[in-house]
């Protein structure tokens, strides 16, 4: 069982189906569900990676309130190991709220909270150097401790990856430059790609990335689905044909699918189409926590299932 350490964001998103405007002054509309679910770069990936079959601890910080007692359980009950996970006093959980529309698009409300308390003296670098594989997901709200947890791994030779936060902006790109050589996956979506890198296209924008040191891009597209690309190689992988009900957490389930496949040997297309099949499944119903699925069943659908 490949053991996968999740460090950094993990948020508690708060679901709002369906809406399709927002009620003026203080009256009020109907909704069909309302319902919670763990999230997050970090998070969001902890809980896909676990129901593939990972073996998955979460390094992160929550809050001393209701909605990191929430946030835990709900992580626990998708077979996350939480101990690891700092409780910061004072402090508020991080979390969305998402009002999702009727073609499945979801703006959100989003409150940092906990997520910019978490210091390296939060994190064991011992669990980090036992690990299989290491995922750091907002390696901007770390800074200087992301560089040494993405250190920690790569001296004992585990592998990496990272997924920002952060809207695409060059900044952001700047603020993590030196995690960049210790990466062996970047997973941003098409949106932040291009405004890291101020590029036209994807691939210019992974080329750029690849260009600083990273091992290999993997950018999720939407329904164009995911470029990778590698010093070596280059491709395009399509997303699959499936009903939409809601696309929060596919580039977060992307991520476990994409990642888990290179941990496990997979060639770059195989595991990007992993990445493919496992983000569809979360899009086909609500929440990153969506779908009962395991790595077999997720295999079985890319190789029934047709693509876009």
């Amino acid at each position: 069982m490949t053991k996968v350490v999740c460090v950094g964001v993990h948020v508690l998103d708060i679901h709002v189906a369906t809406v399709d405007s927002i009620p003026e002054g203080s009256s009020g509309a109907l909704v069909d569900t309302i319902r919670m679910s763990p999230a997050g770069t970090a998070g969001g990936t902890a809980v896909v990676l676990s129901k593939l079959g990972a073996e998955v601890t979460s390094v992160a910080a929550v809050g001393d309130d209701p909605l990191g007692a929430t946030l835990l359980g709900l992580l626990q009950a998708n077979g996350v190991d939480t101990a690891r996970i700092a409780t910061k006093q004072g402090v508020q959980t991080s979390a969305s709220v998402l009002p999702i529309n009727g073609n499945g698009d979801r703006p959100a409300w989003h409150c940092i909270g906990a997520n910019g308390s978490l210091t390296l003296d939060d994190i064991d670098l011992d669990l980090v150097r036992a690990a299989d594989h290491v995922h750091v997901g907002g390696p901007e709200f770390l800074g200087e401790g992301a560089v040494a947890v993405l250190e920690a791994a790569r001296s004992a030779g585990v592998t990496t990856s990272i997924d920002m936060l952060a809207p695409g902006e060059p900044m952001w790109l700047d603020a993590i430059a030196d995690c960049l050589p210790l990466v062996d996956l970047f997973l941003p979506n098409d949106e932040q790609l291009l405004g890291l890198t101020a590029t036209a296209t994807l691939e210019e924008g992974a080329q750029a990335l690849l260009d600083k040191g990273v091992g290999c891009v993997a950018v999720t597209a939407g329904a164009r689905g995911a470029y990778v690309a590698t010093a070596d190689e280059t491709a395009w992988v399509p997303a699959f044909a499936i009903d939409v009900v809601d696309t929060t957490g596919c580039g977060d389930a992307f991520s476990a699918g994409f990642l888990l496949g290179r941990a496990e040997g997979r060639d770059l297309v195989a595991a990007a189409t992993l990445g493919c099949a496992t983000a569809a499944q979360v899009a086909q119903g609500m929440s990153t926590d969506a779908g009962s699925y395991d790595l077999a069943s997720v295999d079985t659908f890319a190789a029934s299932t047709s693509p876009r």
